[in-house]
């Protein structure tokens, strides 16, 4: 093994397979009741922290400081209710993804559908046959050309007559 040199692949190394090593102290505590503290620095400085039943309780009793373990009902109760909020996020963004997701494909299919109406040519068509998104694509070529029309007079109006006439 050698240590990643590319900045990219190593983000993306450190992010899976801390995720890989949060997921395996998880399910030893859920299989085995073990009580887990895992504080990682990346490789740019940020820290990160996974604790059952928490980082900061398991450290105290590391040190020595003598707490006693936790009720083990009442902690049960807690991973399962933050498990519980994790789904329910996680399948929040599922959803929003997958709306996104949606909307892109009713825009390819969109492009797909003028391209093959009117062969590449989709401005030529009757507009009354355009829909929203090639109305909306036609509407912003037009400011474009507008835009780039209204430059080329202004240059032709400012080098049309060089010489101050009498």
């Amino acid at each position: 093994m050698v240590k990643i040199k590319n900045a990219r692949n190593l983000g993306v190394t450190f992010s899976k397979r801390r995720a890989g090593l949060f997921k395996k102290a998880c399910e030893l505590c859920t299989l085995c009741g073990a009580e887990i503290a895992i504080v990682i620095f990346s490789p740019d400085g940020k820290v990160f922290s996974f604790g059952h039943p928490s980082v900061d309780t398991l450290v105290e009793r590391f040190l020595g400081r003598n707490l006693p373990p936790p009720n083990n009902d009442v902690h049960n109760q807690q991973i399962v209710a933050l498990r519980e909020a994790g789904i329910r996020e996680l399948n929040t963004k599922l959803m929003n993804l997958e709306g996104v997701l949606q909307i892109e494909k009713n825009r390819g299919e969109s492009l797909r559908e003028i391209r093959k109406r009117a062969d590449g040519v989709w401005w030529e068509s009757p507009i009354e046959e355009l829909n929203l998104f090639e109305l909306q694509h036609l509407k912003k070529a037009l400011e474009i050309l507008k835009q780039k029309v209204e430059k080329e007079a202004q240059m032709v109006n400012n080098n049309a007559f060089p010489f101050q006439t009498l």
